[in-house]
């Protein structure tokens, strides 16, 4: 095991009662881990590799804080081999030869297979990437990659096609606060010897934004403040204090989020720059979802700005997945990119007032027939029942009419003076106004346009 093996990587060097609390409460088996549930199930991959004892190369792919080194120890311990840890930060080329020679060396004497974690192999260059497919193509080692980054960008396609990647994803709230209740108990960790109040448990929870090791690592400060002053629990202020932070008065279930998400979105319907940065900066500093948080800005770019400014929603979508991609904390300069953009442009509810119109009359009943100039005439006997025929009237190809646009009924008779869209005059879209009126004068032949 890696605790056992002479230069067995920063795993087995730190398992000392001194070591940080988050070393020492590292899960030792796959049933210890907390999260990641769909790794852990019964049949899965991860599960058929400890279990079965095989020999293959795991790529995992996480935010920081979800297990990734963890899972790496955990094969090196279930299945008896040898771990030795490479980090991409500070590892060449010759680091990398010289772990897998090591690796070979060790089996030729008949000794123990080796687990080489790599930490961090995005930052690898393609160069030391090359250099671990030897000891991959040859089984000489079980490797171990972990990555922050999306792997389909970071890591070279040799090296992704001969291993088997698994998706980490954030741990929950729950998952966190089963971490810390864990630490407070077992024998690793504080063995009882310190209480932790509600309060602050939710505040170290919230601070932890779903990676265990900050959680256990502002846990240890607060079990020394609270050592350090005398007393046998923590409290909210100690929390605060050994983490040199304020708890957000921040319910992500409760009024709290949806009121703090309301202000968020009308402050960027108002064009507060300001009050909408702040309120997305109580958001993230609370840990809300940023998905939940990119959605709003999504739906906010149609519904109050529209075609005022058409590169909203471009924006919009790129933030949302820019945290996909990159996730937090990194992500948050995205979404604050993004609520600038959209606070700042000039705004238009007209989409929402045209399709709120629109299925307004169709909930009202007013469907009607689609014209017989517009169905479809690409089938056997679609002539006979008058489609696309030219009876009663022909169906005008747009594009050979001047300026692309004919003198045309598109909708259904009983909707032919509908009037959805109301184009406002403001930023971008007054230029879409002008050109919808001369537009809708064309197409309907002046019939009240």
């Amino acid at each position: 095991m890696s605790g056992s093996v002479p230069g067995g990587g920063s795993l087995g060097a730190n398992t000392h009662a001194s070591a940080p609390l988050a070393v020492r409460m590292r899960p030792r088996t796959i049933d210890e881990l907390v999260g990641q549930r769909q790794l852990r199930a019964a049949g899965s991959p991860l599960r058929r590799l400890i279990e079965g004892d095989q020999s293959m190369a795991l790529l995992l792919w996480g935010p920081p804080g979800t297990g990734k080194t963890t899972i790496a120890a955990i094969v090196s311990q279930q299945t008896r081999r040898r771990f030795v840890e490479v980090s991409a930060v500070a590892a060449g080329v010759k680091e990398v030869r010289a772990a897998i020679d090591g690796a070979r060396a060790e089996l030729a004497r008949g000794g123990q297979e080796t687990v080489l974690f790599v930490d961090e192999v995005h930052r690898f260059t393609k160069a030391q990437q090359d250099a671990l497919l030897p000891g991959v193509e040859n089984r000489w080692v079980t490797l171990i990659a972990a990555t922050t980054e999306n792997p389909f960008f970071s890591v070279i396609s040799p090296l992704l096609s001969r291993s088997l990647l698994l998706r980490l994803q954030s741990l929950t709230d729950d998952d966190v606060a089963e971490v810390i209740d864990q630490a407070l108990t077992d024998e690793r960790g504080l063995a009882g010897e310190t209480a932790l109040d509600d309060d602050a448990r939710a505040h170290l929870v919230r601070l932890a934004g779903g990676d265990a090791r900050r959680a256990l690592t502002y846990l240890e400060a607060a079990a020394g403040a609270a050592a350090s002053t005398g007393l046998d629990a923590i409290d909210l202020a100690t929390a605060e204090t050994a983490v040199d932070q304020a708890a957000v008065r921040y319910d992500r279930q409760g009024d709290q989020h949806y009121d703090v998400i309301s202000a968020f979105i009308k402050s960027i319907r108002g064009s507060d720059v300001d009050a909408a940065l702040h309120y997305l900066a109580r958001m993230i500093e609370a840990g809300e979802d940023p998905r939940f948080i990119a959605r709003r800005l999504v739906i906010s770019a149609s519904e109050d700005i529209g075609l005022a400014d058409p590169t909203a929603l471009p924006t919009a979508v790129a933030a949302a997945q820019a945290v996909q991609l990159i996730g937090m904390p990194e992500a948050r300069l995205n979404l604050a990119q993004a609520t600038i953009a959209l606070a700042v442009a000039p705004k238009s509810n007209a989409v929402i007032m045209a399709i709120d119109a629109a299925q307004a009359d169709v909930r009202a009943g007013k469907i009607g027939s689609v014209p017989p100039h517009l169905r479809d005439g690409h089938y056997a006997g679609a002539a006979t029942l008058g489609h696309n025929s030219g009876a009663p009237k022909p169906y005008v190809y747009s594009h050979d009419a001047p300026y692309g646009i004919a003198e045309q009924q598109y909708a259904p008779d009983e909707l032919a003076d509908a009037s959805y869209y109301r184009p406002t005059a403001l930023g971008a879209e007054a230029a879409v106004k002008e050109r919808w009126e001369r537009v809708r004068r064309i197409v309907r032949g002046d019939r009240k346009a």
